[in-house]
């Protein structure tokens, strides 16, 4: 079973703190298994992922039920939400009433037993997550309960997770890097789990864990809460996701905690398949190695061959592993499109790669590759270099039309106040003194906000 430390002894330790309010390992297995055998049919459940015990509860009880579960994020409005649950052919809602959802309602808590609980894990998805819609409606992904496994499993090996951890952090609880990895990834394995609601620094300080998860907004907050960053100290591992970490926020929490940050790198479709370890190096802005049961290639553009793996040249990026997706709920189409004849995920994303097979990710490729004279270019890398600068709040790199060169590297900035005199050069100059010269932005705009979706994401093609 995905869940196998439930079954383990127990004690009166709390397995699972959300918040101030906690379950122990047996307390949490009782009320999951509970709501799991008051679940009416074998159709998925959608789950209004607050930060909470009953997200919790839910989704362990689903699982132990063998029925879907499909995060919502508390947030939707009603276009999205109305999508998901169409999509995702959800027959019940978990979650406090809401007048766009005409589903029959479950309360966590209580329930009478419908069926029995299955001793194997069943056939089909485990859970269906949706991505975040950039290039269209949401789609959901399908993982299954093998996935799952062999995903946080691998993450298991490469950082040396044990039951005698105690995972904090303070991430939405509806997605990939909070739901999988932190609650789900603590009850495999069997350490301990502390959500703080809110990843507030002062917050994930009082925590008093051994293993911290954030995205890079979160740790640069840190980095900048002194006391805070200074009572993580005593920590094992902190590791940064979902985001480039830039290289300032990384030398930081190294300077205050005395722990260089493990980055990795993952989709809600392949969950973790590239990460630093514990026991290698920690190299600012790459992404370290396959984890256990991955694999990686990176191919040029047209030939459709290995790029060098010299650390500069930039490829398209295919992954394989257990840990993967099953595919596109209802999309057939979609998910063949997603997949080589030989069995290679397409991510989307462009990489290069060293002679030690470490990886650094650069952009994707439908919006972050610039041709600029001759030299192909990922715009991630100029981003991350861009908001290390201490007047940047936010920045999005694109390639716009360039009679000489093709493409030129325009950054769009946002500033933390009124952009300065001379603000534009140093920026440019800051990237040639980071990266290559041929990266440096030609031209820097700034501007008062980024255009985005729905879903928070950058929305480059309006920007020009």
């Amino acid at each position: 079973m995905l869940l196998t430390s439930l079954d383990g002894p127990d004690d009166l330790e709390a397995a699972v703190t959300v918040g101030d309010a906690s379950l122990s390992r047996a307390d949490l297995l009782a009320a999951a298994t509970r709501f799991g055998a008051s679940l009416p049919d074998d159709g998925p459940v959608a789950v209004d992922a607050t930060a909470s015990l009953d997200t919790v509860v839910a989704v362990v009880g689903c699982l132990l039920a063998g029925v879907p579960v499909v995060p919502v994020p508390p947030d939707s409005g009603p276009a999205e939400l109305a999508h998901v649950l169409r999509d995702s052919a959800a027959t019940t809602w978990v979650g406090e009433a809401r007048p766009s959802v005409d589903l029959p309602r479950l309360d966590v808590w209580d329930g009478t037993a419908r069926r029995t609980l299955p001793t194997s894990p069943p056939e089909g998805a485990a859970m269906i997550v949706y991505t975040s819609g950039t290039t269209g409606s949401p789609k959901g992904v399908e993982m299954g309960h093998g996935a799952l496994a062999a995903g946080l499993d691998a993450l298991a090996d490469a950082w040396a997770w044990t039951p005698d951890d105690v995972v904090v952090h303070g991430l939405p609880l509806f997605h990939t890097h909070g739901l999988i990895l932190g609650v789900l990834g603590s009850l495999r394995v069997g350490s301990r789990v502390v959500h703080t609601v809110t990843p507030r620094p002062e917050r994930y300080a009082a925590a008093k864990g051994s293993m911290y998860f954030a995205v890079p907004t979160v740790w640069s907050r840190v980095v900048k809460d002194e006391a805070s960053a200074r009572a993580l100290a005593g920590a094992r591992l902190l590791v940064s996701g979902s985001a480039p970490l830039p290289v300032s926020v990384f030398d930081g929490l190294a300077a205050l905690t005395g722990h260089a940050p493990i980055e990795r790198y993952g989709m809600t479709e392949t969950m973790i398949t590239l990460s630093t370890r514990v026991d290698g190096e920690r190299r600012p802005g790459w992404v370290g190695t396959p984890v256990l049961g991955a694999e990686t290639r990176v191919l040029a553009e047209h030939t459709g061959e290995q790029v060098a793996p010299d650390g500069e040249s930039i490829g398209r990026l295919e992954v394989r592993g257990p840990m993967l997706f099953d595919g596109y709920l209802g999309r057939p189409e979609a998910t063949a499109e997603t997949w080589t004849d030989d069995g290679w995920f397409v991510t989307g994303d462009l990489a290069t790669r060293d002679a030690h097979g470490f990886h650094r990710l650069v952009g994707r490729a439908s919006t972050d590759l610039v041709k600029s004279g001759g030299y192909r270019i990922g715009t991630g890398e100029i981003e991350a270099a861009l908001l290390d600068h201490p007047a940047v709040e936010e920045v999005a790199v694109v390639g716009l039309p360039d009679d000489d060169l093709g493409q030129r590297v325009a950054a769009f900035v946002v500033t933390d106040g009124p952009a300065r005199d001379g603000l534009a050069d140093e920026l440019v100059e800051l990237v040639a003194s980071q990266l290559s010269w041929h990266k440096r932005p030609r031209q820097v705009v700034f501007v008062d906000s980024l255009p985005r979706n729905a879903m928070g994401k950058v929305q480059k093609t309006q920007l020009g």
